[in-house]
């Protein structure tokens, strides 16, 4: 690429080379600070330090002065750095999905990102009018092609149309209410959703309590917004009703069309033609008790290489899903629609008909199964040295429980797992031993964060909610299953094949700033300089261990983390410290491991089912589309989560629970249940009669005369004092008196200043805040 040719008023012909020096005079020309946010605006797909300084044509000591420049302008927040390259915050990716909601002064159509990040306020784009393609509308999901317009006023991006989603239903759900007046209302299922108001004439049937779906009407001048009852569901607390609130409420698509059912009713299935014949390996399977889809199966055995004393081979198997999903089919689409698997406590919502993830392609125990195989060599270190990819037809020797293996190893095997002690299972652990070996070494990031799982009874409502034992036969499979997934990255990277990546960003500049701010606010320090690595984190977080601060710190280390993601353009995985990573193996519930199979068959030649150009050419949109698709089943799981967490609450409205403060903003405390894993909320006002001042350093509240407060990550005692189920909503008060905050003192001055005008506002009553 020659230089950057923008247009800058004073040069010849926009060159930032041109003017009175000469290429290599002794006074290179320098771009201004200006110049380079203007050329990284424009230029968001070539902005890394090289093509920066390829751009101005900067050489030698040049190169140096740009690397402190672009270093000046990340700590003034001004630049921050996300995937090897240079971006303005809040900039948008070159391939976004987009909401479209007004027009502007020109009639031209308005949108924002679906997926808003914590950068501040989401930026607007203008939609280029089509030509010939998809013609969007308000209220349109959109994927687009963005393009960044470099003007200093108006909007930042422009945007170009690529598919417009299936637009949503209008119609909502809530619980239809009579009330003593003899009216109908519905109360919202959704925290942002208003009540509606229901006119006798269009309750259809509804009964008091009902769920119900209605399409709401025209909002009146006066009053609240009127609605009619199209669907009654039944009783909300029907067994599955809650998970439906959510699959309606992000509109995750649940029900497979007759095409692709059609589809899948007419597959055969695969025979030994084309493939290695692995079904004499004993490969098991190692899966949650209730699991009823196999996708992964596991082997190892000692290296009997005499240059590799103490190695080990480890095979990893997962279901061959490129035999029976093929590009361009409806059950592709469907399976790209849907993008994911979505895990309710009571449903599964799965990607792939049941045909397929519980049949065809489930790694049943003793039955002939298609798989792809990877076959991994590790030295004694957990060092990889090699490995290999085969297309095969298994037969899984045994289907194992996490538990049972577990005790097995422990020394109290079953029936089952006792004639695959020696020969399977030991070796498998002995595997495990050198991987972590490697794993250690590779220091990946060490949260320590308890998963909570939630027990339901017959009838769909809460039994309780248990925090299962983190075993080693859990750590095996996640150790294995991330070694196959480099190893897969590796093979393609290798074979110049494109791809899609797993990728986790390290926490912006920014981030570092805030948490090292919050550190030093507790008595901990963290040193300025480049990019953190997971092994200062893992250092932090050994300091506070097993102190009264390690629950603060964890959620705080994890707060400071970026969201992983998918896309074409590697960045590596800062989380588990690994150059390169990409997902390979679940291909049941996860489209993009499908992708990566399809990549791998095309790459390595192993028969049908390959990665297409077509699809090659469409990768960056495929990972926008299932990034959104993971995010969106991530909210739609946890907000189900809250939904009967707080169903189960209603009846102990007055009770005092143990709870610890898992968010501070200015206008209160959130308290999480730790014995139930559910959020609810404190106003500031309800705090007592001090004002409170909110630290965003400390991330505390503390009180203006007492100097007394509450901090993120407190354990109190509160009482839960209103609860509205179906929107997962729970208010408490404060039990727990308020302590004095290390650094209060400190942090006092700069929140005054931050808050005099909040204070001076009325309050609640007429009383100052």
């Amino acid at each position: 690429m020659g230089p950057w040719r923008a247009g800058f008023s004073g040069r010849h012909h926009g060159d930032p080379r041109a003017g009175d020096t000469r290429r290599g005079a002794k006074d290179q020309y320098r771009p201004s600070r200006d110049e380079i946010l203007r050329y990284i605006a424009e230029n968001p797909d070539r902005s890394g330090k090289r093509e920066i300084a390829r751009a101005f044509a900067l050489r030698g000591e040049d190169r140096a002065w740009l690397k402190d420049i672009l270093r000046d302008l990340q700590d003034e927040g001004l630049l921050e750095k996300k995937r090897k390259r240079l971006q303005r915050p809040g900039n948008l990716p070159t391939i976004a999905v987009l909401d479209i909601f007004g027009r502007d002064d020109d009639g031209g159509l308005l949108a924002r990102p679906a997926e808003q990040d914590d950068n501040g306020t989401p930026p607007t784009v203008v939609i280029r009018a089509p030509r010939g393609g998809p013609v969007p509308g308000i209220g349109d999901r959109v994927l687009a092609k963005t393009f960044a317009t470099g003007n200093d006023e108006g909007p930042a991006y422009t945007a170009r149309v690529i598919k417009i989603f299936e637009k949503r239903s209008q119609a909502v759900l809530g619980i239809f209410r009579t009330l003593s007046d003899g009216t109908f209302r519905i109360e919202p299922v959704e925290r942002r959703q208003p009540e509606l108001i229901v006119d006798k004439e269009f309750r259809n049937g509804a009964n008091n309590g009902d769920l119900v779906e209605v399409e709401p009407s025209r909002t009146p001048r006066y009053g609240l917004p009127k609605a009619k009852v199209i669907a009654v569901l039944g009783s909300p607390l029907n067994e599955k009703a809650i998970s439906m609130i959510a699959i309606h409420a992000h509109d995750i698509p649940h029900i497979f069309p007759p095409e692709v059912l059609a589809e899948t009713q007419a597959l055969k299935p695969v025979t030994l033609e084309g493939r290695e014949d692995w079904r004499d390996l004993p490969l098991i399977t190692i899966d949650p008790a209730d699991a009823k889809d196999h996708d992964d199966a596991v082997y190892a055995e000692p290296d009997t290489d005499e240059k590799n004393p103490g190695g080990m081979i480890v095979t990893v198997a997962i279901a061959d899903v490129a035999s029976y999903v093929r590009p361009g089919t409806a059950l592709d689409r469907e399976a790209l629609k849907r993008g994911n698997s979505v895990y309710f406590p009571d449903r599964v919502v799965p990607m792939l008909p049941e045909r397929i993830s519980n049949d065809l392609c489930s790694l049943r125990e003793g039955e002939d199964r298609p798989a792809m195989a990877v076959r991994m060599t590790f030295s004694a270190e957990g060092r990889k040295i090699r490995h290999a990819f085969h297309r095969v037809m298994m037969k899984s020797a045994a289907k194992l429980a996490y538990p049972q293996a577990q005790a097995a190893i422990d020394g109290m095997p079953d029936e089952k797992t006792a004639p695959l002690l020696d020969t399977v299972l030991k070796p498998l652990w002995q595997a495990y031993a050198v991987l972590k070996r490697g794993r250690d070494s590779r220091q990946p990031l060490e949260l320590d964060l308890p998963e909570r799982k939630i027990l339901l009874k017959q009838d769909g409502t809460v039994d309780r909610v248990i925090v299962p034992d983190r075993l080693d036969a859990h750590k095996l499979i996640e150790e294995f299953m991330i070694q196959a997934n480099v190893a897969a990255a590796e093979t393609l990277e290798g074979r110049k094949q494109p791809l899609i990546y797993r990728l986790h960003d390290g926490p912006t500049l920014a981030k570092q700033e805030a948490l090292r701010e919050f550190l030093h606010s507790i008595g901990l320090s963290l040193a300025r300089g480049a990019q953190m690595r997971p092994s200062q984190f893992n250092g932090i977080l050994a300091q506070v261990r097993d102190t009264d601060s390690e629950a603060l710190v964890n959620e705080v280390v994890l707060r400071t983390q970026s969201q992983a993601e998918y896309g074409p353009d590697n960045i590596g995985h800062f989380g588990l410290n690994l150059k390169r990573y990409a997902h390979f193996t679940s291909p049941i519930r996860r489209y993009a491991d499908l992708t990566v199979h399809r990549a791998l068959i095309a790459a390595l030649g192993l028969g049908a089912g390959g990665l297409t150009r077509d699809e090659e050419s469409r990768l960056a949109e495929t990972a926008a589309l299932i990034s959104t698709a993971e995010r969106r089943a991530m909210a739609a799981e946890r907000e189900t989560v809250d939904r009967l967490i707080a169903a189960h609450l209603a009846e102990h409205i007055g009770d005092s629970f143990q709870a610890r403060i898992s968010g501070v903003v200015k206008a209160g405390l959130f308290v999480q249940l730790p014995q139930y894993g559910a959020d609810g909320f404190i106003p500031v006002s309800s705090l007592g009669g001090d004002y409170y001042i909110y630290d965003e350093t400390a991330r505390s509240l503390f009180g203006e005369r007492s100097g007394k407060g509450y901090q993120l990550a407190d354990s109190v005692e509160v009482r839960l004092v209103e609860v509205a189920p179906m929107a997962g909503a729970m208010r408490f008060e404060m039990l727990s008196e308020p302590k004095p905050l290390p650094g209060s003192t400190r942090s006092y001055h700069k929140a005054k200043g931050r808050n005099r005008a909040l204070k001076n506002r009325p309050g609640p009553r007429g009383r100052r805040r």
